[in-house]
């Protein structure tokens, strides 16, 4: 996968943008989520907010994944891939 990234919330997090149109079942990916033992704090049909590693992890339908706290671009791109590899 490709991705862009942003970085948001003053600096303290970074936004994995992925280059491929992707539509992600954001139900399908709450299930894997709670199967891998992570806390899902919002979920509604415009995104999901869980907690993973020690950090908020909101993933968008479209293959948008924030991780606040985080400040490593190319940890966020390794997150987000192996995130979007599980739960497309």
């Amino acid at each position: 996968m490709r991705f862009t990234t942003a970085r948001l919330c003053g600096g303290k997090a970074v936004m994995a943008i992925s280059a491929d149109i992707l539509d992600i079942d954001l139900a399908h990916a709450a299930d894997v989520i709670e199967k891998e033992g992570c806390t899902i704090k919002e979920r509604d049909e415009m995104l999901l907010v869980f907690e993973w590693n020690g950090m908020e992890v909101t993933l968008y339908p479209q293959g948008k994944v924030m991780y606040l706290p985080q400040t490593d671009r190319a940890q966020c791109i390794a997150d987000a891939t192996r995130l979007l590899e599980k739960v497309r």
